[in-house]
């Protein structure tokens, strides 16, 4: 492409066959792009990389992945093969994506989160730092890859740090879950959960920031930015 500007890989990077790495990206040091999945010659899946994607120091990107523009990863992010990952996505440092997750554009998961197999995050969804989802509902069992399935995370689901998703578990469109609850059931969309086991406790259009005084999630929810007139709220 005329203008286009080409990719910056460090010399100590590695950069499999049929890698397509987009225009403007840049490749750390020790960067792996393209590893073959057990059983698969390198080389043999495609990888696709979109343009102004940011690769940091030692991250690992297996063979057989499809990721938009503007995708970024911390130091030492480990994405397996076959996932499907949409526009301006960024994936902390330490975190781990197993294969065929589908993540959709301006998902943001922190560092040393775990995303297991067959987990869906939908568009604007955010995981906090260390949380697990798990994707197993009888470990050890001889069936158990006929019944892996992940957690569903909706749009603009939030959820919060050192949070555990139990396997199949969907949370709902906007929900909010609190840091270190363990999620055993579905959330619904809107509610925020705390505990263990996660129970309801509000919903987000009860929040309000103790810095501003007014609700973080307004912009969702449709509320004015400016309460200054709302006697409900200048009573609080």
């Amino acid at each position: 492409m005329s203008g286009a500007t080409p990719a910056t890989i460090a010399p100590s990077a590695r950069i499999y066959p049929n890698v397509q790495l987009g225009e403007g990206s840049v490749v750390g040091d020790f960067v792996i792009i393209g590893e073959p999945a057990r059983g698969v010659a390198p080389g043999e899946a495609a990888t696709v990389i979109g343009a102004g994607a940011v690769i940091r120091s030692h991250t690992v990107i297996y063979a057989g992945n499809v990721i938009g523009a503007g995708f970024q990863s911390g130091h030492g992010a480990l994405l397996r093969e076959s996932n499907t990952i949409g526009d301006n996505v960024s994936v902390g440092s330490h975190s781990i994506i197993e294969h065929h997750v589908d993540i959709a554009d301006r998902v943001r998961i922190h560092s040393q989160a775990f995303v297991p197999e067959y987990s869906t995050l939908k568009r604007g969804s955010w995981v906090g730092p260390g949380v697990r989802l798990t994707n197993a509902p009888h470990p050890l069992c001889p069936d158990v890859q006929r019944c892996l399935v992940g957690p569903t995370l909706e749009a603009g689901a939030k959820i919060g740090a050192n949070a555990s998703l139990l396997p199949g578990v969907r949370i709902g469109e906007n929900a909010l879950v609190g840091a270190g609850a363990v999620v055993t059931r579905d959330v619904e969309p809107g509610a925020v959960v705390a505990g263990n086991p996660a129970r309801t406790v509000k919903h987000i259009r009860d929040l309000v920031c103790p810095a501003t005084g007014l609700n973080p999630y307004r912009a969702i929810l449709g509320v004015p930015g400016d309460d200054s007139d709302d006697d409900d709220h200048a009573g609080r």
